[in-house]
This record gives structure tokens, sequence and C-alpha cells, in this order.
């Protein structure tokens, strides 16, 4: 499938995620989306350096300036469990804005085209790093990484963009 891009309508999936009981929740992102301004970022893999050290901490600094913005909702995918991702969200003690999603057979990275193919390190199919700016489902913004690189997806390029 070709990856996603501006103009184009966020695909519907389910993700999992543990609610503020520990509750392990089923969630659908047109449930998430619908009718709101949103960000959808993706990163390749929970506490691997980049994604751990650069990525999401850059959304979680920054979630007061965007939702100051008009964001309604900064929503995590990676294709991890969604234990894994629970555990990675609990390292961010600091974190109120940002919701730590799980595709853990990657569904739903496969139905935005934007999966990278990791086959080679171990790890399998994963997520390629992007942001998306969604506005009431529709893609305004598309900033999508090549390889390994962090350059376009951060949360002050989305910040540029709105």
């Amino acid at each position: 499938m070709a990856p996603i891009t501006v103009g184009d309508a966020i695909p519907d999936g389910t993700l999992a995620y543990f609610d503020d009981e520990d509750q392990l929740q089923q969630v659908s992102i047109h449930s998430l989306a619908a009718g709101k301004k949103i960000i959808l970022f993706g990163v390749p893999g929970a506490f691997t350096p980049t994604c751990s050290l650069k990525h999401v901490p850059g959304f979680i600094e920054k979630a007061e300036e965007l939702k100051s913005k008009g964001i309604d909702e900064i929503l995590l995918i990676s294709v991890n469990d969604p234990f894994v991702m629970k555990a990675w969200a609990k390292s961010y003690p600091e974190n109120k804005h940002v919701k730590f999603l799980a595709d853990g057979s990657s569904t739903y990275t496969l139905a935005l085209g934007l999966e990278l193919d990791l086959a080679d390190k171990g790890l399998g199919t994963r997520a390629r790093r992007f942001a998306l700016l969604v506005d009431d489902l529709k893609v305004k913004v598309a900033n999508v990484e090549t390889g390994g690189e962090f350059t376009v997806s951060s949360a002050e390029d989305i910040l540029k963009a709105l």
C-alpha cells in the first residue's frame, strides 16, 4: 500500500492501551479522531534510543503548546504489545497528554502504508518514524522519515505547521 499522504483520510483501526484504572482497552482511531484535530505519530520501537530520548520526550514537552494551538489528542503508536507500551508510558511520569497505543501485529501501521522492515536487525515489521497532523480524519501534514532518520517528524516540526 502507498504511504498515507496529505489529503488522505486516515483509515480506521483498533489499537490497544491501558486506561487510568490499569484495564486493557481496545480503541478505534476514528473514535479518537473524528471531529478533532489530532497528532498521530509513530516510532519504530519502545525503549529504543531515538524514540525514547528524542521523539517521544519532544511531544511530551511540547504537549501544552500543541494543545494551546488547537490539538485535541496526541496519539503515539508503535508496533509493540500493550504491556510494553504501558511500561514505556510509565517511564515518562511527567506525561499528561500523550496516549501510548499498541499496534501489536502492525495491522494499523500497514493500513497507513508506513511499515518499516527491520527483520535484518531482529525487529521484524515496525512503523516508520512519522508525525501526521489530522483534522477531522483528513491528513493536513504528513512528515514521514526515511530509514532511521529523525529530521522532519518532531513536535517542533508539527508546531511549525500549525
